[in-house]
């Protein structure tokens, strides 16, 4: 596999050095992309010896026509090539032009135009990491799935102590050899996610529905492609972008979504049933626009359970993930949600909590299984996607340790 480091300007950047090394020792190819400052505290030829590659370290060259005409477009055959792109010493102001979108010159133009997991190491003076720009720019940079290795505390080179000095080499190679083992873990995988609410039509201009945004069902479906699973996404209304290369089957109703996940379950080895599905619908749906006249009485009736239908239709060894809601009683609720649904997991969200679940980028949730309850602390809709993910493939392998009672609690963070 194939890692692009980028070097940024701080008294750090001798330790990418060690980065190189750490990373070659994992049998990663290994290329090096400098920023101007960068050269004022370590030589490109230093990395061109470990690597055995040419050091980038502009948008420019200085030769001929032809040679201009490669360099202006090696940003994007550079971001293409990399399977990672992992910044270390990430300074504040690279961490700034990454979360605003400024590429003025090649990594922060590389950036843009990789696809690849980014990985960031930041150092800096405490001072500066604590800044409230800075630790805007970061809660940014985590949103869109930048994943932060976070700095340690110490003696600082500027002779203050505190937080600020960047990772290990060691902690970031194995922090980037997790995510590229990751990668394609779901290769040969068809991953049939739901996203999304439903509505249910009142007249011609009403219906019932609810706050989901799809963010978090979209999550998973662009971790699952990005992981290598063939990803089918059956979405309700959402004014999100599907995530590319994913097939998509957009439904309205409760009913259209059942016909949609239930024509596309013979496919599926894992089935993620992230959307949240109207539980009742009106029993008739007037044919035109109701007039306001006083109180109104809707009669409404069940809709199907879907996710029931999946766990008994499902082929010998598909794996099924529902998600449970909760405003209250929520482990109470999301147990018993799990045991009389029988799907192998759920994905327990408290939505009660401020600044998660609806319409939020951030998401806290609970794996429950019937062994197991596994707590996610709140992050990135699209890291906690990942973490998903990566249970719902542990539930494939036998568990190590169980109580006496035939359970136990696993917090991880």
């Amino acid at each position: 596999m194939k890692v692009t480091v980028g070097v940024c300007g701080g008294i750090a950047a001798y330790k990418a050095a060690e980065l190189v090394r750490a990373l070659q020792r994992q049998a990663l190819d290994v290329h090096v992309v400098m920023t101007e400052a960068a050269r004022e505290f370590i030589q490109p030829l230093t990395f061109a010896s470990l690597t055995g590659h040419k050091v980038i370290t502009g948008l420019w060259s200085s030769g001929s026509a032809e040679s201009d005409l490669d360099a202006a477009i090696q940003h994007i055959s550079e971001a293409q090539w990399a399977d990672a792109l992992v910044v270390a010493p990430a300074t504040a102001n690279v961490l700034a032009k990454f979360a605003h979108g400024i590429a003025d010159d090649f990594l922060s133009t590389m950036y843009l135009a990789t696809t690849a997991p980014v990985l960031a190491a930041p150092a800096m003076n405490v001072n500066m990491w604590q800044h409230p720009a800075t630790v805007a720019n970061l809660e940014i940079l985590r949103n869109r799935g930048v994943q932060v290795i976070e700095p340690g505390s110490g003696y600082l080179a500027c002779g203050m102590i505190g937080d600020g000095r960047m990772a290990e080499p060691e902690i970031i190679a194995e922090q980037v050899l997790q995510t590229l083992n990751r990668r394609n873990d779901l290769a040969g995988e068809v991953v049939l996610v739901t996203a999304g609410g439903t509505r249910e039509a009142i007249d011609p201009v009403r219906f019932l529905g609810n706050r989901s945004s799809g963010k978090m069902g979209y999550a998973v479906a662009e971790a699952a492609q990005s992981r290598g699973a063939r990803v089918i996404l059956v979405s309700g209304p959402t004014v999100l972008q599907p995530p590319a290369n994913c097939e998509v089957i957009p439904v309205v109703t409760a009913d259209e979504m059942r016909s949609a996940v239930l024509g596309q379950l013979d496919q599926a080895t894992i089935v993620v049933k992230a959307a949240a599905v109207a539980d009742y619908r009106p029993v008739v749906r007037a044919e035109q626009k109701l007039k306001r006249s006083g109180p109104l009485t809707l009669e409404l009736i069940p809709t199907e359970d879907i996710l029931a239908e999946v766990v008994r239709q499902r082929r010998p060894g598909t794996l099924v993930v529902g998600f449970a809601a909760e405003t209250e009683n929520a482990l109470q609720f999301g147990r018993d949600k799990l045991l009389r649904k029988g799907v192998d997991a759920i994905v327990l969200n408290d939505v009660g909590r401020p600044g998660v679940g609806f319409d939020s980028d951030r998401n806290a949730a609970t794996f429950l299984t019937p062994q197991t309850a596994i707590d996610f602390p709140e992050m990135a809709k699209r890291h906690l996607a990942d973490r998903i993910l990566d249970e719902t493939l542990a539930l494939r392998r036998p568990l190590s340790v169980i109580t006496e009672t035939g359970a136990h609690v696993a917090p991880r963070d």
